[in-house]
């Protein structure tokens, strides 16, 4: 409908009358929402109202929900109203009395579930349990969409989510996990609960290598016997047992593909099989099952190297810890551990949760988080992550994290959440071999057909047909993208870069221009003394132990450069101090009137002191005078000390193809120019506020296409938002940078900017090479196909051929340092 109904509802929060609300497709109180009609033309998409899938048909089964903030029985009228409409739904009944839905349909219950959210109510947490599942021997991403569809389909379950990339399945369901087991069983697949140790039969968890090798030793006897003097029988016979054992899980596959009428490899292969047996071609059959089992155990065992990056960084953290309880030591298993307890952590051990040092002396390890190659002193008060290494000394650690909150925890559900974000080129080629596979399916008949119309011979061109049957299937396009994504964001992960989707590596990879944000960036963010100018005979010793013990008084930002300059000698007491704001500090110290600060404070200073404050100020410093009555002592120079490696990365980023490398800060001008020029950068922007940060950053994307923003996450997130691409600077412990960025520096280490732009420009190669070798090969093949040039066999090796050699190109990612 796309009138509001004009009648008043009990619960006394919608409106009475409402607008029309065509577009937006809901009603304004956030509580009736009623829906505009459902489109005809779906086509291939879902309507976004009813949430119709195209191919959400299945088996009519039943499915409940229990509504938590349900009080208005208008309302829930509205809302049976609503779920009948959806696409498969055949009964809705409510119970306004116990709040429960009971829904009849045939469709995926994600559908459902979709409607009563959108409708502003929530399903009780009782109403199903979420289950984590391993799912192995996936090798293929279109059969992976199918597995998923087909376990969503699954009585008893709501939703199904599966990350291909660390072959990780999440189950939203009611119904027993047996009954998700059985499922996946019965599609050829094997999945276990997460966690669990059962290890499987020798043949579950060797099963694509044993069925390569009897189908092979089955084809190489029977093409033996072919050539003895033998009945023809037995070698048709040991062809025909080939099939039977390496094809079944084809077939399975096959079966749901049409089920669904969606065309996959395994639906091609299994039509391809079957005309060869048909038109008496058993060894080619046989031979074509080989290489296919054979290609998929290949295919599978080499994504498993891609998956075991991302795994590796799931086990590095240990399950237990030694927990001091009631002044006894126990260990205990992380879960169990709590905020504030206790640990120790003994010389080569693996620091088990996040805390903090309470006593102890040591070296940590911080690669495994941060990818620094030096290991880091850690004293008390010192802060200690998880899943690091505790080298030389024995540490007591108070626990500030619980296990599933600890910064390794978010690490690596980010990196498992970047598989889903699909890159680009990724989503374009899902969309292009939607359309792809038909029209060469189409081909292949017309192949097979239209030739022997015209007086042809049958079985030459229904063979023709068959070869470009196996060829068109496009499984090394649809996978050179992911594989190279996931092998991209498992070697970030391990070098302390985290990357949350592959769209990120994708524009980095293009962009032309970068903007560093200075403080705490480009300068380590932390105050020093960087030079003293005496103009008295008082050595710098004895000048920094009067400013010192001047400052220590003080509560100004620059006190502490200069305490921490005195090298911890004891300050001298301090008599008649005073703080003049904006100025600076007077006192009495050992009998004499100091006085510590900027120009306003002195009355006059001769011709060279003003030179020397001039100097030090161009040259991006910030001059402290001390003086006693009228005289000058000395000018000590204070800067933000700019990180080594500033100058060194400005050159690879130039090296690397960015045209122009910029510093945006919000100190004056001056100090500004001096730090570019200091370090060779293109330019800079002064004395900015965040959002114009952040309107300096869209120009500098106006004029280049691509840029990159590097700021610390939390002061130049508008910046950070207005580029391409945010990188968050040491996000290491902060959730704000973890959240707020694109790519998360875990270090504060520079160098890690030019490996991630390096990483991405790798990457956006390699897929590149990846899609035009595996279209290149595609076509060459079709060609040779409709010519009579390819057999069987060599259509089976081209196209798992060309799947291995886009996996092995994209696992070159996994070395990129």
């Amino acid at each position: 409908m796309t009138e509001h109904e004009k009648e008043k509802c009990n619960c006394g929060t919608c409106h009475e009358e409402e607008e029309s609300h065509e577009e937006k497709g809901t009603c304004s109180c956030g509580t009736c929402h009623d829906e505009v009609e459902c489109h005809e033309d779906h086509e291939e998409t879902e309507c976004q109202v009813c949430r119709i899938e195209p191919e959400g048909k299945g088996p009519l089964r039943e499915t409940g929900f229990k509504i938590d903030n349900m009080d208005c029985a208008d309302c829930a009228k509205k809302l049976e109203e609503r779920i009948a409409k959806v696409h498969g739904v055949t009964s809705v009944k409510f119970n306004f009395g116990t709040a429960t839905l009971n829904i009849k349909h045939t469709g995926a219950a994600s559908d459902l579930l979709d409607v009563v959210e959108q409708s502003g109510y929530h399903v009780a947490a009782d109403t199903f349990k979420i289950t984590q599942f391993d799912v192995q021997e996936l090798d293929c991403i279109d059969c992976a969409k199918k597995f998923e569809k087909a376990i969503a389909m699954t009585p008893g379950v709501i939703r199904a989510s599966l990350n291909f990339a660390v072959g990780k399945l999440i189950v939203e369901h009611t119904c027993p996990v047996d009954d998700i087991l059985a499922a996946a069983r019965d599609i050829g697949y094997t999945i276990k609960v997460s966690g669990t140790k059962e290890k499987g039969s020798f043949f579950t968890r060797h099963r694509p290598v044993l069925i390569t090798v009897v189908s092979g030793l089955l084809t190489v006897t029977g093409f033996t016997l072919s050539h003895l003097n033998v009945p023809p029988y037995i070698p048709i016979l040991l062809y025909f047992m080939a099939i039977v054992v390496g094809g079944s899980h084809i077939a399975k596959s096959a079966i749901y593909s049409l089920k669904t009428m969606t065309a996959d490899m395994n639906l091609l292969m299994t039509i391809a099989i079957i005309g060869a047996m048909a038109i008496g071609q058993w060894e080619e059959g046989a031979t074509v099952v080989v290489l296919f089992a054979l290609g998929n155990a290949l295919q599978s065992y080499t994504l498993d190297k891609t998956r075991n990056s991302i795994k590796e960084l799931i086990s590095i953290t240990p399950n237990d810890a030694a927990v001091i309880r009631n002044g006894s030591e126990v260990r205990l298993n992380t879960a169990l551990i709590n905020v504030g307890d206790m640990i120790v952590v003994k010389p080569g051990e693996k620091i088990p949760m996040d805390g903090e040092v309470i006593s102890g002396l040591s070296y940590v390890n911080q690669a495994p988080i941060t990818g620094e190659s030096m290991s880091v002193e850690k004293e008390p008060g010192s802060v200690v992550y998880a899943g690091t290494i505790n080298e030389n000394g024995a540490l007591e650690i108070k626990v500030t994290r619980l296990a599933k909150d600890n910064t390794l925890s978010k690490i690596i559900h980010m990196v498992e959440e970047a598989q889903v974000q699909r890159a680009p080129t990724q989503v374009f080629l899902d969309k292009f071999t939607k359309y792809y596979t038909p029209a060469v399916i189409l081909l292949a008949a017309g192949v097979a057909i239209i030739p022997t119309l015209m007086g042809q011979p049958f079985y030459t061109w229904l063979y023709r047909g068959l070869v470009l049957l196996v060829i068109s299937c496009p499984c090394a396009l649809v996978i050179s993208t992911p594989v190279s994504i996931v092998a991209a964001i498992g070697s970030a992960s391990r070098n302390g870069v985290l990357i949350k989707g592959g769209s990120y590596l994708e524009e980095i990879g293009r962009a032309r221009a970068i903007a560093f944000d200075k403080t705490g960036t480009l300068t380590k963010g932390k105050t020093a003394v960087s030079e003293v100018v005496n103009f008295d005979s008082l050595d710098t010793a004895q000048i920094m132990n009067i400013a010192a013990s001047l400052e220590s008084k003080s509560g100004h930002p620059l006190a502490a450069a200069i305490i921490r300059a005195n090298h911890g000698q004891t300050p001298m007491p301090v008599e008649n101090f005073q703080s003049v704001t904006g100025k600076g500090v007077t006192g009495t110290v050992d009998g004499v009137d100091y006085t510590l600060g900027n120009l306003k404070m002195f009355e006059a200073v001769n011709e060279n002191v003003q030179q020397t404050v001039a100097h030090l100020q161009e040259a991006g410093m910030t001059p402290v005078i001390l003086g006693k009555d009228h005289a000058i002592l000395a000018v000590i120079a204070i800067s933000d000390e700019v990180r080594p490696e500033s100058r060194e990365l400005v050159k690879d980023l130039h090296k690397s193809g960015l045209k122009e490398v910029v510093m945006l800060t919000g100190d004056n001008n001056r100090m500004a120019k001096a730090i570019a020029s200091d370090i060779g950068l293109d330019g800079y922007f002064g004395e900015l506020l965040p959002e114009e940060k952040a309107n300096i950053v869209k120009g500098i994307r106006k004029a280049h296409g691509n840029v990159i923003m590097v700021g610390d996450g939390v002061n130049d997130a508008p910046a950070l938002a207005a580029s391409n691409v945010g990188i968050a600077m040491g996000a290491t412990g902060s959730d704000t940078a973890l959240e707020t960025a694109d790519i998360a520096l875990m270090a504060n280490d520079l160098t890690k900017v030019d490996y991630t732009i390096r990483l991405g420009r790798h990457t956006l190669s390699i897929i590149k090479q990846n899609v035009i070798f595996a279209i290149a090969i595609k076509a060459v093949f079709i060609g040779l196909a409709v010519f009579g040039m390819a057999n069987l066999w060599m259509a089976v090796f081209a196209d798992m051929g060309a799947s291995l050699i886009v996996i092995l190109n994209g696992m070159r990612l996994i070395r990129t340092h």
